[in-house]
């Protein structure tokens, strides 16, 4: 289990197909972050939900985001032009962890949970939605809103 999930998070993990924050400024933000002050935000994914439907993120704080599958099935959390605009300093779960400069999707399997600790570098509204074929047809889609 373990060796499949650090696989699964290895390969979403970016591989160029997304640019990331220059290598200079992720690595300044999440060098310069305090962690012990950093904001927890929860985002519950059920069929077929992102709950809260708008994600609230701030600028510069240290942040970890808990992505909860509550629900039957796998579930993505895509949202491309945002994770252009963050430092990540990893994802991590129960079975390990992985760390790299940027993700294109995180995968969450029925039941479980992950926890990803970034920092937000740009404020906007990102689109937010899972990739499973039809979730987003049927309204599984949100927002990230960085202030």
């Amino acid at each position: 289990m373990r060796s499949a999930f650090l696989a699964a998070l290895l390969i979403l993990s970016g591989s160029g197909a997304i640019a990331a924050p220059p290598p200079g400024d992720a690595a300044r933000a999440l060098a310069s972050a305090d962690w012990s002050k950093m904001e927890t935000v929860a985002v519950t994914m059920t069929e077929y939900t992102f709950s809260p439907a708008v994600v609230p993120l701030k600028v510069g704080v240290p942040t970890k985001l808990v992505l909860r599958n509550e629900g039957r099935e796998h579930h993505y959390f895509v949202a491309e032009a945002f994770f252009q605009t963050i430092a990540s300093r990893k994802i991590q779960g129960s079975d390990g962890e992985v760390k790299a400069p940027s993700f294109t999707a995180v995968e969450v399997y029925a039941g479980k949970s992950l926890e990803w600790f970034l920092v937000p570098m740009e404020a906007g509204t990102f689109e937010l939605l899972c990739t499973v074929k039809g979730h987003a047809d049927h309204g599984m889609k949100g927002t990230i809103q960085v202030r």
